[in-house]
């Protein structure tokens, strides 16, 4: 069935202009974003396919590889970068939106909670900080370096300037680990002492490190792990 055939309010970008965004489903809104269909199959029908490829849900959708989603009949490359693009922007959307509501983050769970989003589902670490005013109220939040599967590096020179021209008290570091694993290398507790001392250095304090790994995650504050309730 070609989108034309189908009833006026059935056609998704008819449909959202009636009732607007939030009455749309995820297949609905993901076939705006393809905009036409293809070999037989209407725009509706490829979106419902794609989703029904991620079991229904945006989250795994947003970690599927480019290349899987090019290689989907009805996609291709520019609609897959297009999805992508979409997905990244409302990812970075929802960390805008914790950070506006001025989060006290006092607990190794608001972590967790704030960057799961990024990190969960990465094939590779990343390192990120957390700037934190003398409430612990988030004023900035920024990307450090990216690694390999097993290993990333702390650049501590570059978070100490940055954690200085922020004029923040306090830092959380946070990076992933793939493996799924999230207590700490040696590595990774011979960095954080680096950091550590270069912030004491100017009286910065490094209020911890958090460690992600897909549902659980490791806090160097409190020696402990947690994970989704």
């Amino acid at each position: 069935m070609r989108i034309k055939d189908l009833c006026p309010d059935d056609r998704p970008r008819e449909k959202m202009r009636k009732l607007g965004p939030r009455a749309m489903s995820n297949s609905d809104l993901l076939a705006i974003l393809i905009g036409s269909g293809t070999g037989g199959k209407n725009v509706t029908m490829v979106a419902q396919e794609l989703m029904a490829m991620a079991e229904g849900r945006l989250s795994l959708l947003g970690m599927m590889p480019l290349e899987n989603l090019i290689r989907q009949k009805g996609i291709g490359k520019v609609r897959a970068v297009t999805i992508c693009a979409a997905l990244e922007l409302g990812r970075r959307a929802f960390a805008e939106h914790m950070m506006l509501d001025k989060l006290a983050v006092t607990r190794p769970e608001i972590v967790f909670q704030l960057m799961l989003p990024t990190l969960k589902g990465l094939d590779h670490e990343e390192c990120w900080v957390l700037f934190l005013n003398r409430l612990n109220i988030l004023i900035g939040k920024e990307f450090v370096t990216a690694g390999s599967l097993d290993t990333t590096l702390i650049d501590s020179k570059r978070i100490l300037r940055r954690a200085i021209e922020k004029q923040c008290r306090h830092v959380i570091l946070v990076h992933n680990h793939p493996s799924g694993i999230p207590y700490p290398s040696p590595a990774d507790i011979r960095q954080t002492d680096i950091l550590r001392n270069a912030l004491s250095a100017v009286e910065i304090h490094l209020s911890d490190h958090i460690i992600i790994a897909g549902e659980e995650f490791f806090s160097f504050a409190e020696e402990r792990t947690g994970k989704l309730p």
